[in-house]
């Protein structure tokens, strides 16, 4: 097994372990970083190497170093959080819930996942979702 086949096993299987980690689906993550569930699989399961960008993407999703993923090294280098990611202009709402993110448990996280992915599909319908606040 030459040298690449290697470092896309070991990514396919430090992705899969930090997924199931995280309580989320192949079709989650794939979702979040942007690429075809099909493709995503095909990382995971060490069949194909993701492009730089794609690769900073899912460690982003996954909260993992890309250090940690490549196999480089015994200590990962810390990823921002998404708290850390969210700027200061931001509205104060985005800003609260990036804050909460992280301590949210896998099943809440699914959750949270499931309802802004209906509120963004329905924004790119053309519909506005409601809301109860006046």
């Amino acid at each position: 097994m030459d040298d690449l086949e290697k470092l896309k096993r070991h990514l396919g299987a430090a992705l899969l372990v930090a997924r199931e980690r995280a309580g989320l689906t192949q079709a989650e993550v794939s979702s979040q970083v942007g690429v075809v569930t099909a493709v995503y699989g095909r990382i995971e399961r060490g069949g194909m190497m993701p492009s730089v960008p794609t690769l900073y993407r899912i460690c982003m999703a996954l909260g993992l170093s890309a250090n940690t993923v490549l196999g480089l090294g015994t200590e990962p280098s810390p990823l921002p959080t998404p708290a850390a990611a969210v700027q200061e202009e931001e509205p104060p709402e985005l800003r609260r819930l990036a804050r909460l993110l992280p301590v949210l448990s896998p099943e809440a996280m699914r959750c949270m996942s499931a309802i802004a992915t209906a509120f963004a599909d329905k924004k790119r319908e053309g519909g506005e979702p409601s809301s109860s606040q006046s």
